[in-house]
């Protein structure tokens, strides 16, 4: 007796400081994100928008896509999954990648968070100056 083979693919996706786990599993379309709907978690139809867009640029809605992300705030989680969900799509169909690529979805956005320097009221803003 064969058993049923699992068809499964996992990616990472980052974003400032968020981090996100993809697995891409066939199915309905369904977006899980931290054991919650997509539509639940993210609050806003913009970034449930920005977290569909690589399996609407691809025309591939038949996946079921199970998401862990931690960090950040809402936005820098929604492109974190983008880039995640991006990265597993190249690995079910690597004739996908030049859309994706065309797309913006499989760059890493390196920006973060500048920190804050002595002496200075934030990471490059001065303190005011009085002459007296």
């Amino acid at each position: 007796m064969a058993s049923k083979q699992l068809v499964q693919f996992c990616a990472t996706g980052r974003r400032k400081t968020a981090s996100a786990r993809i697995f891409l599993r066939p199915g309905t379309g369904k977006v899980t994100i931290n054991k919650r709907e997509a539509a639940e978690y993210v609050h806003r139809a913009v970034l449930e928008m920005v977290v569909r867009q690589p399996m609407v640029v691809t025309s591939q809605p038949d996946w079921d896509v199970i998401v862990n992300v931690r960090g950040g705030g809402k936005s820098g989680q929604a492109q974190a999954i983008r880039m995640g969900l991006a990265r597993a799509l190249v690995m079910s169909n690597p004739n996908l990648r030049p859309e994706l690529k065309k797309a913006g979805f499989l760059t890493r956005d390196g920006r973060k968070v500048e920190r804050k320097k002595y002496g200075r009221a934030g990471a490059r803003r001065r303190f005011q100056f009085s002459k007296r």
